[in-house]
Formats: structure tokens, sequence, C-alpha cells
């Protein structure tokens, strides 16, 4: 880019079409790296921020870093990436991100989409993340890495958005976002407090002509391309579903599916815990490790599972007119329909209940909706003693 387009570029609104600049809160994701190549692909301009406990592990980091040489490399179809993308460790605490911030307008002169992308799952339902400090501090993670460090990020960057006055920040949630996941509680309760808050900024932001968009793509598109981190099983819950697939067994068969992210053996069943008999106010200990894992999917899955979400993403960000909440795929759409649907049936069910302790529709109500009588300005001559004069 020569000094007159790039002067032409910091000062110009893109718009849907034209080079936008991204900034993506966790880039070292399969979903993230290959949206990274469609927008290098469009010419669009990257800031890729990276999770210094991602860069550091070597199998997570190692697409980014393959995508990395691919952008120095010679090849006609990759002309122009390594000047289009710059990667930053930011570990999503405030200071850190306001440097990602400051540093992405030194480097491209502005800011078009805000991709709030980051995504770790702790596995345990609500008593298996009570049973001790430590897993208690896995409850304190988890809103860390979903809510907290998503939210440093659009704090600062809705500065540089309102200067511009245009913006697109995009939350890349999950349908946990509607749906309560048993086995997922604190990553349905981060993605369901995330989703609020960006409910509520769209429409403090909207004077300034920034737009807000929540994408909810499948459960898995997130969980199985992220870090899993188990909390130790209490036995209560080791068949406790049996109407439907538990959550933890089907994350465990994937990881178990290679060998390199095969989960612990289950302690010897004689000297785990077993459920106490009696009531108890104490948690019930847990048995097992705590541990992570980051899933290792074949890339043809990878790109199956990923390829509707990227999509997405590209056609949505820095639309003139984007949605505020986009469902990603059939089986979301349905999923998402059929909560709805349960909602409504239920309110239906309740209506009369519900308009019971309307006060607009109670006696009190009717009684101050009765017209009063003027006040007696006559005095009391009975208690006075004396006429009026």
């Amino acid at each position: 880019m020569d000094e007159a387009d790039e002067e032409s570029y910091h000062h110009a609104a893109a718009t849907h079409n034209s080079p936008r600049s991204w900034l993506i809160t966790a880039a070292l994701s399969p979903l993230a790296v290959r949206l990274i190549r469609q927008l290098l692909s469009h010419g669009d301009y990257v800031i890729a921020c990276l999770p210094p406990h991602e860069i550091d592990d070597e199998q997570r980091s190692a697409e980014f870093r393959e995508l990395i040489n691919e952008c120095k490399s010679n090849g006609k179809d990759r002309e122009g990436w390594k000047d289009r993308i710059r990667g930053i460790r930011c570990d999503g605490n405030i200071s850190s991100c306001l440097g990602a911030v400051a540093e992405a307008v030194a480097l491209f002169g502005r800011i078009d989409i805000l991709l709030c992308c980051r995504s770790e799952a702790v596995v345990g339902t609500v008593e298996e993340l009570a049973t001790n400090l430590h897993t208690q501090n896995l409850v304190r993670e988890q809103f860390e890495a979903m809510f907290f460090s998503q939210v440093n990020f659009i704090k600062a960057i809705l500065p540089v958005m309102r200067r511009q006055n245009t913006g697109h920040i995009i939350a890349l949630t999950s349908t946990c976002g509607h749906l309560g996941t048993p086995g997922l509680s604190m990553f349905s309760a981060a993605t369901w407090g995330f989703e609020g808050y960006c409910d509520s900024l769209a429409y403090e932001v909207a004077p300034f002509n920034i737009k807000v968009t929540i994408v909810q793509p499948n459960l898995e598109v997130q969980s199985l391309t992220s870090r899993l981190t188990f909390a130790p099983q209490i036995p209560a819950y080791v068949d406790a579903y049996p109407t439907a697939p538990n959550v933890r067994d089907v994350l465990t068969n994937v990881l178990n599916s290679d060998p390199e992210t095969a989960v612990p053996d289950d302690p010897d069943p004689e000297t785990a815990p077993s459920t106490p008999g009696s009531m108890s106010l104490e948690p019930e200990p847990g048995y097992g490790e705590i541990f992570s894992r980051y899933p290792k999917l074949p890339s043809l899955t990878i790109d199956l599972l990923l390829n509707e979400t990227i999509h997405a993403l590209t056609a949505i960000g820095g639309h003139e007119n984007p949605p505020s909440r986009h469902i990603v795929g059939s089986e979301a759409a349905v999923a998402v329909k059929e909560k709805l649907k349960t909602v409504t049936e239920e309110m239906e069910d309740f209506v009369d209940s519900s308009l019971a302790v309307d006060i607009f529709e109670s006696e009190l109500k009717e009684e101050a909706r009765r017209p009063q009588k003027p006040e007696d300005k006559t005095p009391d001559v009975t208690a006075s003693g004396s006429e009026p004069p």
C-alpha cells in the first residue's frame, strides 16, 4: 500500500466489501486461523490477539504458526499478507487490551470490527464445581476467560469506535446463550452473562453508529475447538442422565479418540469416595484430578464443523445493517426455536397467575381509578363551636 492509499484507508470508513480492519480477541483457535485466511484473501487487515497460555502451547499454536509462515512466503496468492497481519500477546486484562487496541490503531489507523471469540469450557455440574477451593477457582477462571476478558476488549475499543463514529462488535458465543446445558453450568452462565451485556451495550452505543451482533453457532463449534477443563466427578452424577447424552462422556469420547489427548484413567472405584447415605451440608467430594485438554480433530472434520460459522462471520462483519443476533445452521436454529416454543407454552399455561399479580387490574387500582370527590372546604362548626363569619 503506497502512502496515498494508506492515508485514504486511515480516514475513510470501510464498507462491507472494501478492506476492513479486524481485531480478533483469541486468534489461535482453528476457527480463528481459518477466518484469518479468509480475511487476508479478501484484503482485510487483522490484529490477532494471542493468549500467552495458548501461544506457548505447541499443539494449540501450531496452525497459527503455519499461517504466519504462509504469510511470509512469496506465493502470488499470499502477496501482501504479511503487511496486513500483526500478532500481539494479550492475556485479556485491561492494560493488555488497551495496548492491543492502541497498536492496532497505530498500525492500521482504525478498527472496523472487534470479534470477541475467546472460549474455554469448564466441564462439571454445579455441585462438582463446589467441592473445594480448586474447583471453585475454576468458576472464576471460566468467567475471566468468557466474560471479563471480552468485556475488557470492548471497554478498550469503544473510545476508538466512538471517535470514528462507526464500528461493529461481534460476540461469537453459542446456543448455550439460549439453552442451559447439564455439565456445562458455568460455561452456560458465562455465555448468558456476556450476551446480556452485549444486548444492553447495543442500545448504549447505537447513537455512535456502532453495531453489536451476537453470533450463535452450535455448542460444538466452540467446545470442540477450545480448551476443555474437567472438574473431578461426583459419583452421584455418573448415571444421573439415562435419557440424554452426558456432556462429560461425549467430550471424553472425543478426547479419547486421539492418544495425545486421552483423559486420565478413573481412580479405582474401591478407593473413590462413595455417595453418603445421609444428608450433609458439606459438598460431596469428587474423585480424580482437575485436567485440561485441547481436542484434536482431523482437519476435514474441523472444516466441516466450522465452515458455516466462518461464512456467517465474513458475511456479517462490517455489514451496514447487521442483525442483532444470528443463529448459525439449521440444527442450532431448530434447538433455539424449540426452547422459545417451550418458554411461550409455559408462559401461556401460567398466564392467569402472571396477570393475577398485576396491580393495574387489582382492586387497589380500580379504587385509584374512581373519581375522587372534591374536598369539603366548609369549616367544622361542631369542633370550633362557632358559626363561620
